[in-house]
């Protein structure tokens, strides 16, 4: 399925679960066979038997889109003359690693709108080394303005 928006980027980098996961190793949190505990959230509802539904996890990651965005653009005002593709860029970022503006060159370089330096910067990062795979795709949408 082609990548065609940022929610659409994020279920695929970020995994899309109906049940609660370890985000640092991506196991479910089982011991052997057993459960870890019995979590639950919100009003009893009970994520070890029951898990998320889709319309759930639906909801939740455009709650999290709009949260990530409001800080985005309230930290980075300039965000929101991006495309959308390279906003996207932007959120997904913040979504894997939090505020961007630990990166100045990086987001100066997005800034003055220097793909080419932008793409460098991002491939030269810490994160680059953590989820190579993920900045990969993320530097060529920052570079060319299209979802990958």
């Amino acid at each position: 399925m082609p990548i065609t928006n940022l929610s659409d980027q994020l279920r695929r980098d970020e995994a899309d679960k109906q049940f609660a996961y370890d985000d640092a190793t991506g196991k479910t949190l089982l011991k052997g066979m057993t459960l870890i505990a019995n979590l639950t959230i919100g009003v009893g509802h009970n994520l070890t038997a029951n898990g998320l539904s889709q319309k759930v996890r639906d909801f939740i990651l455009a709650d999290d889109e709009a949260i990530v965005t409001a800080a985005l653009e309230a930290n980075f005002p300039w965000t929101m003359g991006l495309d959308e593709a390279r906003k996207g860029a932007l959120l997904n970022l913040t979504f894997n690693i939090g505020s961007l503006s630990k990166w100045p060159k990086f987001m100066a370089a997005m800034k003055a709108g220097d793909w080419p330096t932008a793409k460098a910067e991002l491939l030269d990062s810490a994160a680059n080394h953590q989820e190579p795979q993920r900045i990969s795709r993320l530097a060529i949408q920052v570079e060319t303005g299209f979802w990958q």
